[in-house]
């Protein structure tokens, strides 16, 4: 874990969180943000060990981890037990992957719960998989907004009922009460704590890659270039960015482009010899390791301590 200057403890001292979601409170300010892995299968122990995770956020897997609702809740716990980070914030952000795809309407209305039941264990966000429909991906953001919330012309209800409040505002250390009135997307919502990403990540997504990056309620989007790879038939396509087959990096551009026109943050990997590069492009969101964010969070004169 990388030691704060001088300078920047006495900045951690000073600096007052103005969010709960930390991650958002970054994007809000125009600054790019940097995650690391969590699987969470030791739950508390986990989640205590990483409180001091030199990331702003932690990507929770269950998309291929265990999707085990009461590890997640006792990691969370575990996190703020540890906490809190370096910025004054009860804990990093946690967004979880999940085995619900964004494949089809019908799919994510009967796997909805499940979605439900990962923010409700109090995460911050979710990162859909395989984002290829944009009807899926607007019931993907009904499932994360409470019945009341305002409506949206183009989105279904929202689908969280009373009495799931309990765990979440455990987590987030609030009531029930303000728990239920921060439990929305943002920036659909400017006051929400929920971040919701996509991974446009194979060829059937990458055709309505506009469509569903333009879908109220999603705030960043990545291409995944693991599953594009497989996606395109080119498994071994990538890599560093400059080394891209053509047909990925027509597909990394496209993906950049419509997170652009849909003023959402586009996530990349980042490495210490790439990553003011990447800020320059529009990467918001870095994959890569503590070295590429340090040097990343001082050519960006990033403010809260890290």
């Amino acid at each position: 874990m990388l030691s704060l200057p001088l300078a920047a403890a006495s900045r951690a001292a000073d600096y007052k969180p103005k969010r709960i979601n930390k991650a958002i409170e970054l994007l809000a300010d125009g600054q790019p943000i940097y995650y690391t892995g969590a699987r969470g299968g030791s739950g508390f122990d986990e989640g205590k060990k990483m409180a001091g995770t030199w990331a702003d956020y932690i990507n929770y897997e269950m998309e291929h981890g265990q999707l085990d609702f009461s590890a997640l809740r006792q990691f969370m716990m575990g996190l703020a037990a540890g906490g809190p980070t370096k910025s004054g914030h009860r804990t990093p952000a946690v967004i979880c992957t999940l085995p619900v795809l964004g494949v089809s309407k019908a799919h994510m209305e009967a796997n909805f719960w499940v979605v439900q039941q990962t923010l409700l264990a109090g995460a911050h966000g979710i990162l859909l998989c395989h984002a290829r429909d944009p009807e899926a991906v607007k019931m993907f953001v009904a499932a994360c907004r409470y019945v009341d919330s305002k409506p949206v012309p183009g989105l279904p209800e929202g689908m969280l009922g009373n009495g799931s409040q309990g765990a979440g505002a455990a987590a987030w250390g609030i009531s029930a009460a303000e728990y239920k009135k921060k439990a929305d997307p943002w920036p659909l919502n400017p006051e929400g704590e929920f971040l919701l990403g996509l991974k446009i990540e194979d060829k059937y997504a990458l055709a309505n890659a506009e469509k569903v990056a333009a879908v109220p309620g999603i705030g960043f989007a990545e291409w995944g270039p693991g599953d594009m790879g497989l996606s395109l038939r080119l498994p071994d396509g990538h890599g560093a960015n400059d080394t891209l087959h053509p047909e990925m990096a027509k597909a990394r551009a496209r993906v950049l482009a419509a997170c652009k026109a849909s003023k959402i943050a586009f996530l990349n990997t980042v490495r210490p010899n790439d990553v003011e590069k990447m800020i320059d492009e529009g990467v918001k969101i870095g994959s890569g390791g503590p070295e590429a964010a340090e040097k990343g969070r001082r050519y960006t004169k990033r403010q809260m301590p890290w």
